[in-house]
């Protein structure tokens, strides 16, 4: 498919790409039968697509796995699908909104979700943060992101990238990229470069692993509360967060973790965070030599 015949295909069934779904349309075959052979799929694999779009990532996919569970928000392609019977049969189409869907329902028996998607720019953020609330329904993701977005995920710590999202991310999954995806690949052409990313949530990472058990909410929030304002100090960060009745104690507990209250949250690294989420536990002292703090 070209992006000529794409606008045509839509032209005729009344359909054009929606901005506010995020819409670019995958149309060279060569990237979308790449990412399917990077996922490393099995042959009895049940894989959950997010974005059906005119199906270019659909039919590798169905090729090479027994199912696939196909996600599509807009009504427009779904019907135009159907009309045209022009789907694998073993594509399973559902007119859904990942946001919204209930994702244990997408989950076989005994098996966690696999995920491969073209993610609509419009809905990456919500979607990331929807994988980290619902860790333990996941095996892997495989999506393509801005590859702004992406970089996020994989920063360091003291970079202007390094958030809420990357730290999240880390104490869960490991983050690889697998390929950059020119804009010449789509229709309508972005005007940024995508990039495809591996989010291995299974086997359970070495790094988090070594981190040992923490309350991955708690550490949430707190993560949260210290890059909810980048130019504040950590202590002032998550002061209103409701952590310590005040701001001594709240200091007493960072020092208990070797860290300077006046430090900035970029500058932290995940094992940081989990020190803090120690220190900050209800019910935990906070003499800084409390061994609650330690790793």
């Amino acid at each position: 498919m070209t992006a000529g015949s794409a606008q045509h295909l839509l032209a005729r069934q009344g359909l054009a790409p929606h901005k506010k779904l995020g819409q670019n349309f995958l149309v060279h075959e060569r990237t979308p039968k790449r990412i399917v052979d990077l996922a490393e799929l099995h042959p009895d694999d049940r894989v959950i697509e997010v974005g059906v779009g005119l199906g270019a990532l659909t039919r590798p996919l169905a090729a090479a796995c027994a199912h696939v569970v196909g996600l599509e928000a807009d009504a427009g392609i779904v019907r135009l699908h159907r009309e045209q019977q022009d789907l694998p049969a073993n594509v399973e189409l559902i007119h859904a909104d990942v946001l919204q869907i209930d994702l244990a329902s997408l989950a076989a028996p005994g098996q966690k979700l696999k995920i491969v998607a073209n993610l609509p720019y419009s809905i990456s953020s919500p979607f990331l943060f929807r994988l980290i609330n619902h860790v333990e329904l996941m095996d892997f993701a495989v999506v393509m992101l801005q590859k702004e977005m992406a970089m996020r995920l994989m920063a360091r710590p003291g970079t202007k990238e390094y958030g809420v999202p990357t730290v999240l991310f880390a104490a869960c999954a490991e983050v690889r990229p697998l390929l950059t995806v020119d804009p010449a690949e789509f229709h309508p052409r972005p005007k940024v470069d995508s990039l495809v990313i591996r989010i291995a949530f299974q086997p359970r990472p070495a790094r988090v692993q070594a981190l040992g058990d923490f309350d991955n909410a708690l550490m949430a929030r707190i993560v949260h509360a210290a890059f909810g304002q980048r130019r504040k100090t950590l202590l002032n960060g998550l002061a209103g967060a409701g952590l310590r009745p005040d701001k001594a104690s709240l200091a007493r507990c960072i020092e208990a973790c070797g860290l300077i209250p006046s430090i900035r949250a970029e500058t932290l690294s995940l094992e940081d965070f989990v020190r803090l989420s120690r220190a900050l536990a209800p019910g935990t002292p906070t003499n800084p030599c409390s061994s609650h703090a330690s790793l």
